[in-house]
């Protein structure tokens, strides 16, 4: 076996020779990250993260252009996207971005978080701060932005995840609860193996 958990309760290993992709998308307010940073270091395994503030550090320039740059040129969305599947290629990990689900093809398991779009900007609002209603309104221009920018980009409809192989209404499951569901999953298809931790 290998890669094993640090979970001090159990231990997770991945079968011999094998390597375990996963990603994960959904919309803002949705957990994402938070829920993709939590089962990698459950799995022992590498969390991608590579985003916009990566992208300005490698190209020694301020994160604030880039983000003014990526309004007019697709150029920063392509490198980050084809940072965080050159990443993802080369060992085991979970790749969680708005996109994971679509441009990393070979992904073992596909999971789509979704949620209501006032609960996501309710979590928003408790993670951020902020009136309510603004960020409900931003919160859906934001959504239809995505949506045709991905399209414009990469003919992705990401109002159609059906090429997930889990859709997770999290409404109701704290980000601990949706790790539990997926590490299941896992199982269940033998892409995991449970153990018991070591004393």
């Amino acid at each position: 076996m290998n890669k094993k958990s640090n979970n001090t309760n159990a231990c997770f290993c991945i079968p011999d020779n094998s390597e375990l992709r996963i990603a994960i998308s959904g919309r803002s307010g949705c957990g994402n990250t938070t829920v993709s940073r939590l089962l990698a270091e459950t799995l022992g395994i590498a969390f991608i993260n590579y985003t916009f503030r990566s992208l300005a550090l490698e190209l020694n320039i301020s994160f604030e252009e880039i983000i003014e740059n990526a309004k007019k040129d697709f150029i920063y969305d392509k490198m980050v996207d084809t940072k965080q599947i050159e990443l993802a290629g080369k060992t085991s990990c979970v790749l969680g971005s708005r996109l994971a689900i679509w441009m990393l093809e070979d992904a073992d398991l596909k999971i789509y978080l979704t949620a209501s779009e006032y609960v996501r900007a309710k979590r928003i609002q408790k993670r951020e701060g902020g009136d309510f209603q603004e960020i409900r309104e931003y919160t859906a221009m934001r959504d239809a932005e995505d949506t045709r920018r991905y399209w414009e980009l990469y003919q992705i409809d990401n109002t159609d995840f059906s090429v997930a192989d889990m859709v997770i209404n999290v409404e109701n499951y704290f980000p601990e609860q949706i790790v539990q569901i997926i590490v299941e999953e896992l199982i269940e298809k033998e892409m995991l193996l449970r153990g018991k931790a070591a004393d």
